[in-house]
């Protein structure tokens, strides 16, 4: 019987180890923290938004970098794939706005839950408590893995699924990257996806804890365009957030510097829509400040600070308003300007983007092209995507190919 470690207890070492031992394996799974699945408990804000019900070529649409890479795993087990799991498993699923998927109880311990009994009626061999050291191997090919205690655990196969850095409370600490490393290969640099942004200009600050809808962000560095779309943000105390900017990051290139980034915030009106809207308002208004009618228009503390923005006088009478200065308005809510200063740490995104370069993963299997009998699966794998239970789904597909692959290639050597 082929005996095959996983690294790593989450969604995709648990899917592996799923896969595995349904293929026969003698299986034993790994987990560094004190109970499985930590990070699944806090996905979708505790709900667990566990896949998205499209195809799969919506669903690789959603996948900013190396997209096909993922192809087979996808292919493999389908979205669809993942809701019959969990409906078999016991755990209803339904399906709600944007096609995400949820456990009918919109309870994450219940995938988790789900996960643990897959495991144990596989006869998977759990070890919470277990951190990795080192891997061990002979003549090009991983022969088992060495726990931080100094017990060295004999395998044919070692599947590394021990997530990225993003929430590293979870045990997402880059054991990963520095296992694969010494094995011989490239860790792309990781960094922050799915992230909320600090700013340059302090106004954000200001307008803290107010959420935008129906505003369009679009991000260009010169005539190129990286990001457009429409959907909901929210101003922090650091800049900016809310599944708009979240989904904006993962689009960000390596470097910030000469990056235009424009709000519109009336992305229903065309520019001289909305500058009848405001000759309208100015002229019903002569005799009113112009902080005054802005409120129709926005928010009110946002209605507040928006003359200075437009570089207007909130005192000026609407009827002694020049033209320059109208078309100052018009265009500060048509494209006002955002100057992104970084990142929010990696530590506090939803994934981490980076990580074990595909170029050295056959995508078939998901075994290392430099080291026989090693495979890699989730977070840990230089792959992310945007919200909508996509990363999650990478997860458990990229497991559970892991898992066969590793299974039914280690049987034949036995």
């Amino acid at each position: 019987m082929a005996d095959i470690l996983v690294i790593g207890g989450g969604a995709a070492g648990m899917m592996a180890a799923i896969a595995a031992a349904s293929e026969g394996a003698c299986v034993t799974l790994l987990e560094r923290n004190e109970k499985l699945g930590r990070k699944i408990y806090i996905t979708g804000k505790g709900r667990c938004n566990c896949t998205n019900d499209c195809s799969i070529d919506d669903f690789l649409r959603e996948v900013p970098r190396n997209p096909r890479f993922l192809y087979s795993a996808l292919t493999a087990f389908t979205p669809q794939d993942m809701m019959s799991f969990l409906e078999d498993a016991h755990c209803p699923v339904v399906i709600q706005r944007g096609h995400r998927v949820f456990p009918a109880t919109e309870k994450a311990s219940d995938v988790t839950r789900a996960l643990e009994r897959c495991l144990r009626e596989k006869g998977v061999r759990v070890c919470l408590n277990s951190r990795v050291r080192s891997l061990t191997a002979e003549d090009g090919r991983v022969t088992g893995a060495i726990l931080t205690d100094g017990k060295a655990l004999r395998a044919d196969a070692v599947i590394i699924a021990t997530g990225g850095l993003s929430y590293p409370g979870t045990g997402s600490t880059g054991d990963g990257y520095r296992l694969a490393q010494e094995a011989g290969h490239t860790i792309v640099p990781a960094r922050a996806s799915l992230s909320a942004l600090e700013t340059k200009e302090t106004w954000p600050i200001e307008l803290q804890g107010l959420a935008l809808k129906n505003v369009r962000l679009t991000l260009k560095r010169g005539k190129k365009s990286l990001y457009d779309n429409l959907g909901e943000m929210l101003f922090t105390h650091f800049g900016i957030s809310g599944p708009l900017v979240l989904e904006m990051s993962c689009h960000l290139p390596e470097t910030l510097e000469g990056l235009d980034l424009r709000l519109d915030l009336k992305p229903g009106l065309t520019p001289e829509q909305l500058d009848a809207r405001l000759q309208r308002d100015l002229q019903e208004n002569q005799r009113r400040q112009l902080h005054s009618i802005l409120p129709g228009l926005l928010p009110s503390s946002f209605a507040r600070i928006f003359p200075e923005l437009a570089q207007v006088s909130p005192e000026k009478l609407c009827g002694q308003m020049t033209k320059a200065e109208r078309e100052r308005l018009g265009h500060a809510l048509k494209s006002l300007p955002l100057s992104i200063s970084r990142l929010r740490p990696v530590d506090e995104a939803i994934v981490t983007r980076g990580g074990i370069s595909v170029k050295e993963i056959d995508p078939r299997t998901m075994q290392s092209k430099l080291l026989a009998g090693l495979y890699f699966a989730g977070e840990v794998i230089d792959v992310d995507a945007h919200t909508g239970g996509f990363n999650l789904h990478i997860a458990f597909s990229t497991g559970r190919l892991a898992g066969q692959s590793a299974a039914r290639a280690s049987l034949e050597m036995t």
